[in-house]
């Protein structure tokens, strides 16, 4: 089968498993997730939609995520879209009262699923992590690129051609502040191009020319923290503009006043400030590392997986771009990205732990080839965290993974990443560092199995219980005499919509039982 009739089924096999194009509100997706938007949850069929085998699994937080990996979910997505317009399009005409009816009907269970993750401080989060998540494969293309010249550079070879790459890998993070500017206008509610040209400011070479503060500003100054506080005063000016200027002068008035306003706040105020905050980033990141940086990628390695589950990972994401501004590359994601291997070192640990319990191995098995990517969610919500000990001893096995990468940034050995997004073996082509990429590789490849092992070992002599080994370690797959009956296993049972639940593809997924937490 071709890639775009591949990707057309797979968009055609969720379709109706999510309750059909009526009850698609949204539609948008992330690195490795599609993310729905849907009036009635319960007209999802979570066990269907584990079971396919191009779904990794399903999480649900404000919207209803389906895990398809990276690269996959892009080329879904659109798929998706199309199918879901043309569903709208061809409904017969009852069918708009029915969406009407459905978004009615759902609106309760919508709220109270919204409820639980709507603190003040994780809507903030999750919308910083709007404004930076779409500019992700720039971030990583321009990063490949970057180290693909860095590496010709050093061999002397095709020296005609590398000033090219070296524009192509720069111009996007000189003008970086621009797009962090347009999407935070468009996700605080303003209109986005404003919030683009005051960001412009920042990187306009022109302001060489202003003083501020006692001193000269330079382009870029401030970065994506400028471009962000910027872009949110003009969204609060533009508002502001829009309640008290007559409707007639609007079109004049609120744009020049949400520019002039904002931008001289910016230049005489902004600029300064963020500049500050963030060469403070930059220097507190390298004295944490430079003199303790074995401590502190242990505690980083160790706790990034939990902030993963608790959405605050979202917070780092400026800080990355910040110090992807400032040095070319951040040094906080190498550390971090040994989660994933403590992860990995866990789930396979499981395997051998759990050897008549086929249906953990099959999920495992599975979900292990994404993992390795970097792609962790199959085995977190598969396996990992429905298990309760095994999450724990991932953990484990991420602190020290990153305590050994923490460990040579302490010694001199700088070991960073030019983009955001991947982790793993992903990871290898964005790799930048102080000491030569042989180096960096080495380092970095070393810290994974050092997680790779830690988790293993952490996860085979602690991660089980007595009680949980013997609950566990057991056939969950149906006699033959039922498979042939039915024609699949027993279905699960209904408490198997918890977002802890997710399957690795091509299964129907681990076997729980009914509404038992996890066990530590």
């Amino acid at each position: 089968m071709a890639t775009e009739d591949k990707n057309r089924a797979t968009a055609a096999a969720i379709l109706p498993l999510v309750g059909g194009a009526a009850n698609v509100s949204s539609i948008a997706h992330c690195m490795t997730r599609l993310r729905l938007g849907l009036h009635d949850r319960s007209l999802v069929d979570d066990e269907a939609l584990k079971a396919l085998p191009a779904v990794m699994g399903v999480v649900e937080d404000d919207t209803y995520q389906i895990v398809l990996g990276p690269g996959t979910v892009a080329r879904v997505t659109p798929e998706f879209e199309q199918l879901v317009e043309e569903g709208r399009e061809t409904a017969p005409p009852q069918a708009a009262v029915s969406s009407d009816d459905l978004a009615a009907q759902g609106a309760a269970i919508k709220a109270q699923q919204k409820a639980k993750n709507a603190t003040p401080f994780k809507l903030f989060l999750r919308k910083i992590a709007n404004i930076f998540v779409p500019l992700i494969p720039a971030l990583i293309g321009c990063g490949i690129i970057a180290g693909l010249n860095g590496l010709l550079v050093n061999l002397g070879w095709l020296p005609a051609v590398t000033p090219a790459l070296a524009a192509m890998a720069s111009g996007f993070m000189a003008l970086i502040a621009v797009f962090v500017g347009y999407n935070t206008a468009k996700e605080f509610g303003g209109t986005p191009i404003l919030g683009g040209a005051v960001a412009a400011i920042i990187v306009f070479p022109g302001v060489a020319n202003i003083d501020a503060f006692g001193q000269t500003l330079s382009p870029g100054q401030g970065g994506v923290l400028g471009a962000l506080g910027a872009a949110v005063l003009a969204v609060y000016v533009e508002k502001w503009c829009r309640r008290w200027v007559p409707e007639a002068l609007d079109v004049l008035v609120t744009p020049t006043l949400t520019v002039l306003i904002s931008g001289l706040a910016t230049i005489f105020g902004l600029m300064y400030v963020a500049g500050e905050i963030s060469s403070a980033i930059g220097t507190f990141a390298d004295w944490l590392l430079s003199n303790g940086g074995a401590g502190a990628g242990f505690i980083l390695g160790g706790l990034f997986l939990p902030l993963v589950m608790l959405g605050l990972h979202q917070a780092l994401i400026p800080i990355h771009t910040t110090l992807i501004e400032q040095q070319g590359y951040t040094v906080l994601l190498p550390i971090l990205a040994m989660a994933g291997a403590g992860q990995v070192g866990a789930a396979m640990a499981v395997y051998f732990r759990l050897p008549r319990n086929e249906s953990i191995r099959r999920t495992i098995k599975s979900a292990l080839p994404a993992g390795l990517l970097g792609v962790g969610e199959p085995l977190i919500y598969g396996v990992s965290l429905p298990l309760g000990r095994p999450f724990i001893t991932a953990c484990v096995g991420g602190a020290f993974g990153g305590g050994f990468v923490g460990l040579f940034n302490q010694l001199g050995d700088t070991v960073g990443s030019t983009a955001i997004g991947p982790s793993g073996w992903a990871l290898f082509p964005l790799l930048d560092g102080n000491h030569g990429l042989g180096s960096t590789i080495a380092i970095y490849g070393a810290g994974l199995l050092v997680g790779y092992v830690a988790g293993f070992l952490a996860t085979y002599f602690f991660g089980f219980s007595k009680d949980l080994l013997t609950e566990f370690n057991v056939s969950q797959d149906p006699a033959p005499s039922t498979v042939a009956a039915t024609g699949g296993p027993h279905p699960t049972s209904d408490t198997d919509t918890d977002p802890g639940r997710a399957n690795g593809p091509g299964s129907a997924g681990p076997d729980f039982p009914e509404k038992a937490p996890a066990r530590v």
